[in-house]
């Protein structure tokens, strides 16, 4: 069922614009037809453009950047066009979705790091593989699939082991997928993109995205060296990138989302606690975000005692109050969020080792309201 897209200025946060809103406003510059109204945001900045690389750097908060940028000096330079909203939950398979598909999480129904299906099976996105059916599950088309119908030449310059992904098939589905690993080879995927499209007399869009400063982030958390090593990796992509630009190339960059380290101390072990587990069928989402799926008419009753044990430690929410936050939530995707929804406030982190026990051991963590996660940058470079 098609949808119109999101209506700027309805970012969450406060923030003016979310990630959703970036690619159709691309499309609407490369001359995609059928693009929401309001997506001519980028009309102005990008006036003479024929081809555009946005590059999605992963884990790169505005906020972020922000705090390091004597680390990435060519990236922080780069005029600001956002900040942009991450949808909610802020995470990595939600915001792709977002992204490539130009809607907000309830509408195209990837709506937590896991979560269950209308029939109960559970989907963890970023492990996904062909079961359940990639496009039946989001059917909706992605941009790269309208720009590359409309006649823009498309690639995604992203690891091939990317390539086949349940994710990338529901979320960014189109255009060419050749394969990149290295920042060279991503440079190269953007090159022969431009050159191309340039001798068909067409205007071109590539998709680059980078994955290695968010592992630094998850695993050491953003204030860490490794963190801060990743940077200058970040700011050499950036660079390398932007040297392609010129009167009708531009250069966008944005990222997913951003983190929040989490101490030890602010840790809660939804398993040390019975109580949360009573009239509870199946926990899941991530440690920022937890969807709760209850037994038949226990709901009330798991709200009122999650918002008992959690107390200020967390915003817990009955499905229908969590709407809001993921946008209009089209009815074939409402089942999928939890009956309860409990969302960690400032710092902390409902962590479990049964339901996810990697996951709830790393010292960064997303998924959450904070400005810290939910800020990413929006920066142009045009030659």
């Amino acid at each position: 069922m098609s949808v119109a897209g999101p209506t700027p200025g309805t970012g969450p946060g406060g923030v003016a614009r979310s990630l959703a809103d970036l690619l159709p406003a691309v499309a609407r510059v490369l001359g995609v037809p059928g693009q929401p109204a309001g997506a001519d945001w980028l009309v102005g900045p990008l006036a003479g453009v024929r081809h555009v690389v946005v590059l999605l750097v992963d884990g790169l908060g505005a906020r972020q950047l922000q705090a390091h940028a004597a680390l990435a000096p060519r990236l922080a330079a780069l005029p600001e066009l956002g900040p942009l909203a991450a949808p909610f939950p802020s995470s990595t398979a939600i915001s792709l979705t977002s992204f490539g598909t130009g809607l907000p999480p309830g509408m195209h129904g990837i709506v937590g790091s896991s979560f269950r299906l209308e029939g109960g099976q559970v989907l963890s996105p970023l492990t996904w593989g062909a079961d359940p059916n990639p496009i039946a599950t989001q059917p909706e088309p992605t941009l790269l699939e309208r720009a590359a119908v409309a006649g823009v030449h498309v690639a995604t310059a992203a690891p091939a082991a990317h390539r086949g992904s349940g994710l990338t098939r529901a979320a960014l589905r189109g255009g060419a997928y050749p394969g990149a690993e290295t920042i060279a080879d991503r440079v190269l995927v953007a090159a022969g993109t431009i050159t191309a499209a340039r001798a068909a007399g067409a205007p071109s869009l590539v998709y680059a995205y980078w994955p290695d400063l968010d592992k630094a982030g998850h695993i050491h958390g953003v204030a860490s060296e490794a963190y801060r090593t990743e940077l200058p990796r970040v700011d050499a992509l950036v660079a390398d990138l932007a040297a392609l630009t010129g009167p009708d190339v531009a250069l966008l960059v944005t990222a997913d989302h951003g983190l929040v380290d989490v101490p030890d101390g602010r840790r809660v072990d939804v398993e040390a606690h019975p109580a949360l587990r009573d009239g509870v069928l199946t926990i899941l989402g991530e440690p920022r975000v937890r969807h709760v799926y209850t037994e038949p008419g226990r709901t009330d009753e798991v709200l009122t005692t999650w918002r008992r044990v959690l107390g200020e430690r967390a915003d817990v929410r009955a499905r229908g109050a969590v709407a809001e936050l993921l946008g209009p939530v089209d009815d074939w995707h409402a089942e999928r969020i939890g009956d309860v929804v409990a969302i960690a406030r400032e710092d902390w982190a409902l962590v479990s080792e049964r339901v996810d026990r990697l996951v709830s051991s790393l010292r960064g963590q997303h998924g959450g309201l904070t400005p810290d996660e939910v800020e990413v940058p929006l920066r142009l470079a045009r030659g």
